[in-house]
């Protein structure tokens, strides 16, 4: 079915893990110039970016359209026992795609988690990103510095209580089964501002079927509590060393910590600009079309 529509599967093995994606549209130049990367949010997966896919190849035709899960999501690899997700490990992850495909200045679309990570890596190696579209995403989760200890603690309880190495020494506990493909995708729906046929993409890729029934694909350490966050002045810094032009794609009914983001984000940027559309947190699965050709228009400038 992917092939039929130009969009086709792909694998990139990392250091200890297996990295799954979708690709579409033109095939890559030699320099890999014409690259587009997508990064999904937490708990999506490339599927976020499928409602994209034939208005890239349509507006876009000279791209290559990479969109890859991140670790512990859709069909990429979990982390071994003795690994968790850092916020930081997912910046690691990105350096390592680039480093196996010998990516040089390429553009990014990021929605959300996707984006923080785009963001920070923009910042630390601003040789390897030309541009950053972010959908539904601005500066970094932050906190006071005299939460640290208590973050640590947090972190560090929600670890053990979570962990998947715990469950295999003590006895896991018994998993949670949907019976049809069709009570997790309203399940989805339940617990966020998806539409039935946009979290039909996301689950499909998402969710695995047991003799038990249909059980999610994702890695449950991922719902883990951060050990650590940074604060303002770490996350601020990191937005002012971002060279790159940023473009903010935002939905009007979306997360409540992008509009506040942009007050305390938006001046910081070297070449930045902001679009309001009408929709939510996944304003481009909304509005695939006018999110494509906000995207050509920056990508032109």
């Amino acid at each position: 079915m992917l092939t039929d529509h130009g969009i086709k599967e792909v694998n990139y093995m990392l250091e200890t893990i297996s990295l799954q994606g979708l690709v579409s549209g033109c095939e890559k130049s030699e320099d890999n110039n014409n690259i587009v990367l997508c990064l999904h949010g937490w708990l999506d997966n490339a599927a976020s970016f499928l409602p994209l896919m034939p208005y890239f190849q349509k507006m876009l035709p000279n791209k290559h359209i990479v969109a890859i899960d991140w670790p512990g999501h859709g069909n990429s690899s979990h982390k071994s026992l003795d690994a968790h997700y850092h916020f930081i490990d997912w910046v690691y992850d990105l350096l390592q795609l680039f480093e196996l495909n010998h990516w040089q200045q390429i553009d990014i679309v990021a929605h959300s988690m996707g984006g923080m990570v785009a963001s920070a890596f923009a910042a630390a190696f601003p040789e390897k990103v030309k541009s950053l579209t972010l959908s539904d995403s601005i500066g970094f989760i932050s906190t006071e510095p005299e939460q640290s200890t208590k973050q640590l603690r947090d972190g560090m309880l929600s670890r053990f209580n979570n962990s998947t190495l715990k469950e295999q020494l003590f006895g896991a506990k018994k998993k949670n089964f949907h019976l049809s493909i069709d009570s997790a995708i309203k399940a989805r729906v339940n617990v966020s501002d998806l539409k039935y046929e946009q979290a039909q993409l996301l689950v499909e890729r998402g969710i695995i079927k047991e003799a038990e029934g249909y059980r999610w694909r994702s890695d449950v350490r991922l719902r883990s509590t951060s050990p650590y966050r940074l604060t303002l002045k770490q996350a601020q810094q990191f937005i002012r060393d971002i060279k790159c032009p940023v473009q903010l794609i935002y939905g009007s009914e979306g997360l409540d910590m992008v509009s506040s983001g942009l007050k305390v984000f938006g001046t910081l940027f070297d070449q930045f600009s902001s679009i309001e559309l009408a929709g939510g947190h996944h304003i481009h699965m909304e509005q695939p079309e006018k999110t494509v050709e906000l995207i050509k228009h920056f990508l032109g400038e």
